[in-house]
């Protein structure tokens, strides 16, 4: 009997779905691009050549370097996302010490949980989606007091796509949907597998030998939650629930091809400055040099003289314009043109300002979508602890950016033209923005309140290097105007 459970175990175990089937090696692909280097190199992506052998094939992929875009987009978009903090506002968690371990703690590995959601948006990124795991150990503890003596909390684990191999949607009363069942990887190594499977009222925790092909231990545990504890965190929804849409899936298959076009390149040169000899079988080549020996024999026919085959590598300049233009391909579909240019680039302001807004909606529903799930990540949390969720979690949601030198040139010439007090009070206020005068009032010890001004402050008038003549009423206005090239 007990063979045959185990049997049905092991069948259970490494079932999965036609979503994850179909989307396996995409997965992959997409993950060794991200992460490069031998990764990418074992992944053998590279194009093969003709006739070209198993050696020669491992040999180009080992020498072909990677200019890995993936990472490099991930990681611009990931610097503007948590460039400023998230705020939680929650009143019945403020002086909780649970939540506060989780705050420092998440994963219980020593990630913060800002550094966690981080982790979660680099993958959710790559994949187009990532699950989150809301977990809890089930010990014998009757009181919060036992929980805490014993460092019971609940904590979160990250799965990339790969490792969730199989999951249902049950439709509920009220019409939306939530997870019935879940199966992932929990642990895998040469020897074995460890497969964890979710449903609505246990947890099935299954050790498969992976040698054997057969299961070793299964463990099942009630789930008091009642509902399986998963967050889906999307970077961008597709119409599949449950299957995200990568940021870098194109980019991917664009760095694919300026590796392949890198290693035209390689090669290029190789048969560029070690030209080919042709030679016949009897005739006796000594070193693998330049300068190498020639032994011919003496009755051989003129016309079989050994000869050099020169390459003419003139296309290598036609390949790096190529990867020039991949290049800008890639910026264009990140919309990242603008951020990453190491150039000067013919683009007018308006253009260059409709790439910036194109960016900030992308990053803002990336945001967005973070939000959500952490929403959902402390709704669970709650649930473990017994208490209604009540707060509110507020990720950034605004990433513009501004071609400031663009904006002062013109703001400058708007100065010059106009002698209308309101403009030029206007154009004061902009450029105090754009130099951020509240950072120069501190370099210059002006300390005030917002909106009001010292009582030993007096308003008076103030001249610009042209002659123009400026009121200035209060110690910003008075900060804005030394910014602005006006003297007292």
């Amino acid at each position: 009997m007990a063979e045959l459970t185990f049997s049905d175990a092991y069948t259970r175990a490494t079932t999965t779905n036609t979503l994850y089937t179909r989307n396996r090696e995409r997965w992959q692909f997409l993950m060794d691009s991200h992460a490069g280097g031998d990764d990418f190199r074992n992944g053998a992506y590279l194009y093969r050549y003709q006739l070209e052998t198993d050696n020669d094939y491992a040999k180009r992929t080992r020498s072909t370097p990677l200019d890995n875009q993936c990472k490099s987009l991930i990681s611009l978009y990931i610097s503007f996302l948590f460039r400023e903090a998230p705020e939680r506002e929650w009143e019945q968690f403020e002086y909780n010490p649970v939540i506060k371990d989780i705050l420092e703690d998440a994963d219980r590995d020593g990630r913060s949980m800002n550094a966690f959601m981080k982790d979660v948006a680099i993958w959710a990124s790559v994949f187009g989606h990532a699950w989150i795991c809301v977990a809890k150990p089930n010990v014998e503890a009757i009181t919060l007091a036992d929980e805490l003596a014993q460092g019971v909390r609940p904590y979160f684990s990250v799965y990339t796509p790969l490792a969730v191999v199989d999951w249902t949607w049950s439709r509920q009363p009220n019409g939306g949907y939530a997870l019935s069942m879940i199966r992932v990887l929990e642990e895998v190594n040469d020897t074995f597998t460890v497969v964890k499977e979710w449903s609505d009222t246990e947890i099935i925790t299954t050790t498969i030998n992976t040698r054997d092909a057969k299961a070793v231990d299964m463990i099942v545990e009630p789930n008091g939650l009642g509902y399986v504890p998963f967050v889906c965190t999307y970077a961008e929804r597709s119409p599949v629930r449950g299957i995200g849409t990568s940021l870098i899936n194109d980019i991917a298959d664009q760095q694919l091809m300026i590796a392949n076009e890198l290693s035209e390149i390689y090669d290029s040169i190789k048969l560029d400055t070690h030209p080919s000899l042709v030679a016949t079988a009897e005739t006796n080549v000594t070193g693998a040099a330049a300068g190498q020996v020639i032994t011919m024999p003496e009755n051989m026919d003129p016309n079989l003289k050994p000869f050099v085959l020169q390459f003419q590598g003139g296309q290598i300049s036609a390949i790096y314009d190529s990867i020039n233009n991949r290049r800008k391909m890639i910026d264009g579909m990140g919309n990242v043109g603008s951020v990453r240019a190491t150039e000067t680039r013919e683009m007018s302001g308006i253009a260059i300002e409709t790439e910036f807004q194109l960016l900030n909606a992308r990053l803002s529903s990336i945001a967005d979508n973070l939000e959500l799930a952490e929403e959902q990540i402390w709704q669970i949390v709650c649930d473990y602890m017994g208490m209604e969720w009540t707060g509110e979690i507020d990720y950034p949601s605004n990433f513009a950016l501004h071609n400031t030198d663009n904006e002062l040139d013109q703001l400058a010439k708007m100065k010059t033209l106009s002698t209308r007090p309101e403009v030029q009070a206007e154009i004061d206020r902009r450029l105090a923005e754009i130099l951020d005068i509240e950072m120069l009032e501190a370099q210059l010890g002006v300390e005030v309140a917002e909106g009001e001004a010292p009582e030993d402050f007096v308003a008076h008038n103030m001249t610009a290097p042209d002659g123009t003549v400026m009121w200035v009423e209060t110690p910003a206005e008075h900060a804005a105007a030394i910014a602005a090239g006006y003297v007292e």
